[in-house]
């Protein structure tokens, strides 16, 4: 085990496509608020909101890192998983304990001095943040329960999925007692189209937050994966609903920032990792601000490659059991799920993968941003 994370040899590449990411996403921020009229409001501004966040929470680690390998916070590899990742055992773990608070703290305080922000808009902010800092604490104790018994299994799924179903339930009812509740019965869709649902969309929309915060959590497996992916999509997320809510989209903003400022220290070869505590309240975030804006189509779009993550999953389970033989053993159809490891087991690099799925999320954005204008 390295005695000294930072001393590491940095991995050039690694460093050029985490910056590629930064600068790129600071340059669409600036666009996006130049075409939302934004670009001289600070107020409402998604760029100021996003460097802030990202550049806090590279100073942060710097700190919390060495601080979480002196507590022995180290990830417990799977020994059935691809062979090059065995010699990531020991990299801290649980690093969304910073990058999460961080920019939640900073979207509330941002919303709280910003005028263009209304009371409702507030208070769905402070609900949305609740919810991601739950999940994000579900996250925690998976974690602490993997670090405590030295192994790579955490709580139970049972216990995880009823925490999620439970913290879920209560945003469900939060929300469904606010003033723009009325407008949650039915999808919005493109060219002003709907569909209606009634009161089967908080049956969808608890749904979307377990699936949603258990699809990020699958994505997280590759260095600089899910800190990457995220910082796109929920920077994709807030532009689409700046209109509507000016402090979601802030908070989005922060949360895109604080992705970007955690792949300063997540980028390959890792220094830490951001553990359950940083990938379910990811998509407990995504998942909240999709179903408070009734965004629900363009989140489903922005969250295309962590609902593939999920398939991979699915049908992997699926094939072996339906393909069990006499002695309980069935056929793989991927050589290991989730998707990112059957790539890498056919002979992609961790870089190969993480550039591919930033270009396909990247994508995914500008089609779920190109809807949200129709």
């Amino acid at each position: 085990m390295d005695t000294n994370l930072y001393d590491r040899p940095v991995s050039i590449s690694g460093r050029i496509l985490s910056w590629v990411l930064a600068v790129g996403l600071c340059l669409v921020s600036l666009f996006l608020d130049w075409e939302g009229g934004r670009l001289t409001t600070w107020e409402t501004s998604l760029t100021l909101p996003l460097s802030i966040s990202a550049a806090v929470t590279v100073a942060m680690g710097y700190w919390i890192v060495p601080m979480l390998r002196a507590l022995k916070a180290g990830q417990y590899i799977r020994e059935d998983g691809p062979q090059a990742h065995l010699k990531k055992a020991g990299t801290p773990t649980m690093g969304g304990v910073f990058f999460i608070p961080v920019a939640v703290a900073i979207a509330i305080l941002w919303s709280g001095f910003s005028s263009a922000v209304t009371p409702a808009d507030r208070t769905a902010l402070l609900g949305v943040s609740l919810l991601t800092l739950a999940y994000g604490l579900i996250g925690w104790l998976d974690d602490w329960q993997v670090l405590r018994r030295r192994s790579n299994k955490g709580i139970s799924p049972r216990t995880k999925l009823a925490l999620q179903i439970g913290f879920g339930a209560l945003f469900c009812v939060w929300v469904a007692f606010q003033p723009y509740a009325e407008n949650l019965t039915r999808i919005a869709l493109p060219l002003g189209l709907s569909l209606p649902l009634g009161l089967l969309f908080w049956p969808l929309a608890g749904f979307v937050l377990v699936a949603e915060s258990n699809a990020t959590n699958l994505t997280d497996g590759v260095d600089g994966l899910m800190a990457g992916t995220g910082a796109i999509s929920l920077l994709g997320l807030g532009a689409s609903v700046a209109s509507a809510s000016p402090s979601l989209a802030i908070f989005c903003a922060c949360l895109s920032g604080g992705c970007l400022g955690f792949l300063a220290h997540n980028r390959n070869p890792a220094s830490v990792f951001m553990g359950d505590t940083g990938s379910l309240a990811l998509g407990g975030a995504l998942a909240a601000v999709g179903i408070i804006t009734n965004h629900l189509l363009i989140l489903l779009i922005l969250s295309g490659l962590f609902f593939v993550e999920t398939l991979s999953v699915i049908l992997q389970v699926t094939y072996y059991k339906a393909t069990k033989n006499a002695d309980g053993i069935g056929k793989r159809l991927f050589r290991m799920a989730p998707l990112h490891h059957h790539l890498e087991l056919s002979g992609w690099s961790e870089l190969q993968v993480v550039a591919a799925f930033y270009t396909i999320v990247a994508l995914l954005s500008i089609v779920g941003l190109g809807l949200g204008i129709f």
